[in-house]
């Protein structure tokens, strides 16, 4: 035999109804993307890439690159700037502490899913009057009585509401986690180009000095010449020219030397005042003979940037749910439990109470469903952002490579411009010894040197500065090892 089904059973069952098709929607990542490669097949470099001197690295697909990327530049003074900047740099601090505090507001947000349980006490002085006792109430005296115990609260999650709030709270987190990620990768990125462009700063100056002391050797050879009657003062004039000249490249070369060590002092977070920055070599580089890459649909887990846009989608979505829960009547169970009596003495009794509560929206002006397809177009904003953003990281991959391609190129052919320099610099100061050329001549083959001379060593570094372009770019990551920097709690 059937039990009575009362109104509040009905209500229950009506909800639970309800709740199958009124909860948001579950959020499901967006699939990986299909493509294998980055760029054509035709322009790919990815069979290996040759260079003058040192053998260029082999670009390979896969996983990705390894944690400590910068790694694949085998500098030991490198490996250490890095690792003193994920140390002590503040702005990788505060992005620990956004996710820090990202994490805790994921745990309060998880509390929703118990029952809330609160100490509950009161005390009051009361008289009754005659609506309450009737003619009686002249002969009752006022009296103090007190309550106390212990109230437990729930409210029942059946539209998804706690739940697409958790999402929310879980979404932040994750982007948190990958702002940390953007971070730590943009310091450590922001470290090792700093200290390549000090390295190719330093290679410039010396390049710059060696061209200086060429002409001031120059300078003293013709102005013995024309001791001995052999030229004229106009060639002395051409050779003063051209020391003053060469020696205007230094100036600039040495603000931008000092520029960039103040700016790799920051980062390493030191003051520039400590002079703690230590210098890394050019010469002393030596890439891996093989550069990983991550596979496009790798590279989407991969890459901080895209992560943070998925994280946004999801918390978008969540959005949604949250709107969504509130088209709905929203649940709660309360129940009481404590002892009451009189603050003058007496006994105290036990007293409880339980009540469940529901409230419906009825009436709210078309509020509640605007706000739902309002949550449900910033979901396809978010989507069309996170499209985007993986869209710009397979161009810029694609970029990176097609650099890495013509940095070869350009390395090979600084290369055959300095020994092509080089050999006519040395035939003009042999014709002018001679007597078959002018001066100016000279000065013309030694200027073509010189120019060869500083673009070789600009295109060397700027092979490395796009390389680490290239890793930064296609997958790689910095995950800081734990208990490395002072500042994580």
């Amino acid at each position: 035999m059937f039990a009575p089904v009362t109104a509040g059973s009905a209500l229950l069952l009506a909800a639970w109804a309800m709740s199958g098709c009124a909860s948001g929607p579950r959020y499901v990542r967006p699939a990986d993307p299909t493509q294998t490669q980055y760029l054509p097949p035709a322009n790919a470099p990815l069979t290996g890439i040759s260079g003058p001197a040192a053998a260029a690295p082999h670009v390979t697909l896969g996983n990705g690159p390894p944690q400590r990327w910068w790694t694949l530049l085998g500098s030991a003074d490198i490996n250490d700037l890095v690792m003193r900047a994920l140390q002590n740099n503040h702005s990788l601090a505060a992005a620990q502490a956004h996710l820090a505090a990202a994490r805790e507001h994921l745990r309060a947000a998880r509390g929703a899913w118990y029952p809330q349980i609160d100490a509950v006490a009161g005390a009051q002085r009361t008289r009754f009057g005659a609506t309450a006792l009737g003619p009686l109430a002249k002969d009752f005296p006022p009296f103090s009585a007190y309550t106390a115990g212990a109230e437990v609260s729930y409210d029942v999650d059946l539209f998804g509401g706690t739940r697409s709030h958790v999402e929310q709270a879980g979404a932040s987190a994750q982007y948190e986690s990958a702002q940390l990620e953007a971070v730590a990768l943009t310091v450590t990125g922001n470290v090792v180009i700093e200290a390549l462009q000090i390295a190719a700063l330093r290679a410039q100056i010396r390049v710059a000095d060696q061209i200086v002391a060429d002409d001031e050797h120059t300078l003293a050879l013709i102005r013995a010449a024309q001791e001995a009657g052999a030229v004229s003062a106009m060639d002395v004039l051409s050779a003063q020219s051209q020391v003053d000249h060469d020696r205007t490249l230094l100036p600039p070369l040495h603000q931008e030397l000092s520029a960039a060590r103040d700016a790799l002092a920051v980062l390493i977070g030191a003051p520039p005042s400590d002079g703690t920055v230590t210098d890394v070599d050019l010469d002393a580089l030596k890439l891996t003979d093989d550069l990983p890459l991550a596979m496009p649909s790798e590279l989407v887990r991969r890459r901080p940037d895209i992560g943070a846009a998925e994280a946004q989608l999801h918390a978008a979505s969540a959005t949604v749910g949250v709107a969504t829960a509130n088209l709905y009547p929203s649940f709660t169970l309360t129940a009481r439990l404590g002892g009451e009596g009189l603050l003058g003495g007496g006994p105290s009794e036990t007293a409880w109470n339980l009540l469940g509560g529901v409230t419906a929206p009825i009436f709210h002006g078309g509020a509640l469903k605007a706000e739902r397809r309002a949550a449900q177009d910033e979901y396809q904003a978010a989507f069309a952002i996170y499209q985007q953003t993986v869209l710009n990281a397979f161009g810029q991959v694609a970029a990176a490579l097609q650099a890495l391609g013509n940095d070869a190129d350009f390395l090979n052919a600084q290369q055959r411009a300095l020994d092509s320099a080089g050999a006519s610099m040395v035939l003009t100061q042999q014709a002018y010894a001679a007597g078959n050329a002018g001066y100016l001549q000279v000065l013309d083959a030694e200027r073509l040197h010189q120019q060869a001379q500083l673009g070789l060593v600009q295109a060397a570094s700027q092979r490395y500065i796009d390389v680490v372009k290239l890793v930064l770019a296609a997958g790689g990551r910095t995950d800081i090892p734990n208990g490395l920097s002072r500042f994580q709690r």
